[in-house]
């Protein structure tokens, strides 16, 4: 009889066991449970014998989540990056798409196989958030360096600071490229660092091997100048064109600037001839009269010499200046 209350009792057991798992909460990420969660699991079983009911519990079992080493990076220039004469800054995302907090190092490379020419970086720039480039106030790190810990799920702005080399001709378009790569390490997927994890347990390379690489666009905008000079127009005293003392020289500056970019600072000078003498309030800019003095507008003349300060003059236009000299 006692065999068979206990051969009931050990059916009854396995009838009406039930498995409870306990776990402890965790943020969702890109990655799942937040690295460093205790995962508890502990199972019990309930059972009748006769009239008599009991449960009992199972030992508790505790896991804890490795780090997952995930990361994206995505270039934010849709269309090429118009560079000229000025700094361009360039920019990118990274994500942290691992399931814990991660340093990345950047590493910005310039010199892109089929570029037409290599922009020459200037500074590589942490933003502080606000998703605007501050310089002075974001953060500046060298070549190769890591960013600060970007939460699981978290990204940070990236720009990156290049200009033109010399030897860059206008239209011509380069890429450059940034890679953020896990301060932990990269490798294949499933390659571990034992204990490096957050929390203390493992850190594992993800899908994306810890390193990822997305590159921004170029194209030059840059402006060429071109200065002739025309000294044909002359009016002799005697109402002819002949070169004798007494004659007026009409002197033709024209500048062509070309190209897709803009000329910045752009001066017309011209020395008075010896053996001449510059004729006052002769001085014109398109046909439109300049003043001798230097006031408010662009020019000023003298005995010695004129000068026209252009300032930035735009690509695919043409500009004019015009005096008169005597001969002596």
């Amino acid at each position: 009889m006692k065999n068979q209350l206990a051969m009931r009792a050990a059916i009854g057991s396995f009838a009406f066991v039930s498995i409870c798992t306990a776990v402890l909460p965790g943020t969702a990420h890109a990655g799942g449970v937040a690295a460093g969660t205790m995962i508890q699991n502990t199972a019990s079983a309930t059972y009748t014998s006769g009239t008599a009911s009991g449960t009992v519990s199972s030992n508790t079992v505790s896991v804890r989540v490795d780090e997952l080493l995930d990361v994206a990076v995505s270039g934010l220039t849709s269309t090429p990056a118009v560079a000229g004469a000025t700094d361009v800054v360039l920019e990118w995302s990274v994500t942290n798409t691992g399931n814990g907090p991660e340093a990345f190092n950047i590493a910005v490379n310039p010199a892109v196989a089929g570029n037409g020419f290599d922009a020459t970086v200037q500074q590589i720039v942490v933003d502080d958030g606000d998703g605007v480039y501050e310089p002075g106030i974001d953060q500046v790190i060298a070549n190769g360096a890591a960013t600060p810990a970007i939460a699981a799920d978290g990204s940070v702005k990236i720009f990156v600071i290049v200009t033109l080399p010399g030897t860059a001709t206008d239209g011509q378009t380069s890429q450059v490229d940034l890679t953020a790569t896990a301060a932990t390490g990269s490798g294949t997927p499933g390659t571990v660092f034992a204990t490096q994890g957050d929390g203390g347990g493992d850190a594992v390379v993800g899908s994306s091997t810890a390193t990822q690489t997305d590159n921004d666009s170029l194209i030059a905008s840059l402006a060429s100048v071109a200065l002739t000079k025309d000294g044909n127009t002359i009016v002799d005293p005697f109402g002819g064109n002949q070169a004798v003392p007494g004659a007026v020289i009409t002197y033709t500056l024209t500048a062509t600037v070309s190209g897709t970019g803009q000329a910045d600072s752009l001066h017309i000078t011209d020395a008075i001839p010896a053996g001449t003498t510059y004729q006052p309030g002769t001085l014109t800019l398109d046909a439109a009269p300049l003043s001798d003095a230097a006031d408010a507008d662009v020019g000023q003349a003298s005995a010695s010499g004129i000068d026209v300060n252009l300032g930035t003059v735009a690509g695919g236009t043409t500009k004019i200046v015009k005096f008169d000299v005597k001969i002596n």
